[in-house]
């Protein structure tokens, strides 16, 4: 038996469609056969160069599947088995360091990544671009009966991304009930999250900024409850920012997240702020160069930054927590993926690329 896997073969080159032997699985793991596995913004930054990483490998840190085979013994441990639709999360914390004893594990200083094996050795399909895939136990986390698997996968890992930014600002001390007018920066998966989860916390006004002259997804924002989409392309950052600023009777917005990667994001979503504004940043992800700030509204403003760059298991099953509370999205958001035979991944990333949806996700 074979499995197709998409190989990532470096910097803006054409990913290889490669076929591997499906092998005995490792002491620890779970064997999947592949549901869907979402293209992240990470993936994209690898191939444009952006973010780092060694060729030939199997990249993708997405997987959604079915386990296929796993030791029954082991597989009790974490109440899995053989039939169960999982995801797969990418994050190994090292337990020892600073951050990991202290709870935080999504900030572990020697954190190492489930999809790092070589392709030139048993079992070879470590990552999310392919057929199969083989994870640790302790890195599976089953999806409830009760859950749509595909739909999980479309916000696998956005959807745990943006959930943990805003459990860090809780444990910061704010009060998401308290927040009345919020932004979102970027409509991408990780924005279009947030929009929802915002609107489910019942935010009374939730406004989304996005740019280009595509409205395909301002078009979609609208229809999950944001109650405006400002274009900076149309309509331009000052005239925005002004709009916004008028909030709150003149002080601002309350919460702004940023989740468009955007450089200059980061200028507009402290100006827009009010005093004692909270500003959530998990969408800069990438070294795509400076921006000029006016850091004196920090301190003038007394802002409350808060990065996130990571998240963590616990994350992951608040995510699916989400999904099983809000079975009324579910046909919302199978219509925002779309779907690519993972021999199909030269023109899923170029799809992907495009923006021309909110998830470009492989398939079997």
């Amino acid at each position: 038996m074979k499995a197709k896997a998409a190989v990532f073969m470096g910097t803006h080159k054409d990913f290889e469609v490669r076929e591997f032997e499906i092998t005995e699985t490792p002491k620890g793991y779970g064997q999947m056969e592949l549901i869907a596995s979402g293209i992240c913004g990470t993936d994209l930054h690898f191939h444009n160069g952006k973010l780092a990483i060694d060729p030939p490998t199997v990249i993708g840190h997405e997987f959604v599947g079915k386990i296929t085979d796993l030791d029954e013994k082991e597989g009790e441990k974490y109440q899995l088995h053989v039939g169960d639709n999982v995801i797969a999360d990418i994050a190994v914390p090292c337990g020892e360091c600073i951050l990991c004893k202290s709870g935080d594990d999504a900030n572990c200083v020697n954190m190492q990544v489930t999809n790092g094996g070589s392709i030139d050795l048993a079992p070879y399909l470590y990552g999310g671009y392919a057929e199969v895939n083989y994870t640790p136990l302790s890195n599976l986390v089953k999806i409830p009966e009760g859950v749509d698997p595909t739909v999980a996968a479309t916000f696998a890992c956005p959807g745990p991304t943006a959930i943990h930014s805003f459990e860090l600002a809780k444990k910061a001390g704010v009060d998401l009930a308290n927040i009345n007018v919020a932004v979102v920066q970027g409509l991408g998966p990780v924005g279009t999250f947030a929009l929802m989860y915002l609107k489910s916390l019942g935010v009374k006004k939730v406004y989304a900024i996005t740019a280009g002259n595509d409205t395909t997804r301002e078009n979609i924002a609208l229809t999950l409850g944001a109650d405006k989409v400002f274009n900076l392309t149309r309509e331009g950052t000052d005239a925005i920012t002004e709009t916004l600023r008028a909030e709150n009777g003149g002080l601002g917005v309350d919460l702004c997240i940023e989740c468009s990667g955007a450089p200059a994001a980061v200028a507009q979503g402290m100006d827009i702020l009010r005093n004692r504004g909270v500003y959530l940043v998990p969408g800069q992800y990438s070294a795509s160069g400076g921006v000029t700030i006016q850091p004196q509204l920090i301190t003038f403003k007394a802002l409350h930054i808060i990065g996130s760059s990571q998240y963590s298991m616990c994350d992951v099953r608040a995510y699916l927590d989400f999904l099983t509370e809000h079975t009324e999205l579910y046909e919302k958001i199978r219509g925002l993926g779309t779907s690519f035979m993972v021999s199909e991944i030269n023109e899923a990333i170029a799809y992907a690329k495009s923006a021309k949806n909110v998830k470009t996700l492989l398939v079997k």
